[in-house]
């Protein structure tokens, strides 16, 4: 395995951690479940608050509410396979941006 596709590796395991852990956050803090409806509920300060959250726990929602809707509706392989390359393609951009944010810090070689 060549250090390129390590480092992308480590990326796209970092952004699906983080994604898992800001919405876990977010869930200990308010007992509720995040959602993309947090952008169409409420003012316009908390839609605005609420973004940076979404940006960051995306891919794990794009998952979460991908297997919640194939289990209740037999969802098609297409649309499954669709949704999981859009959460990777997330995670590992959002792994970057938090691998290159770390190493800027001097706190990754």
């Amino acid at each position: 395995m060549t250090p390129h596709s390590a480092q992308m590796l480590l990326a796209l395991a970092l952004g699906f951690a983080v994604a898992g852990l800001c919405s876990s956050g977010y869930q200990l803090f308010t007992a509720r479940l995040p959602s993309f409806s947090l952008l169409s509920t409420g003012a316009r300060p908390a839609a605005l608050a609420a973004l940076p959250l979404l940006m960051i726990a995306a891919p794990f929602l794009i998952m979460r509410n991908t297997f919640v809707g194939e289990r209740q509706t037999r969802g098609r392989f297409q649309f499954v396979f669709m949704a999981t390359i859009v959460a990777g393609f997330w995670s590992l951009m959002s792994g970057q941006v938090l691998v290159m944010a770390l190493r800027a810090c001097g706190l990754f070689a």
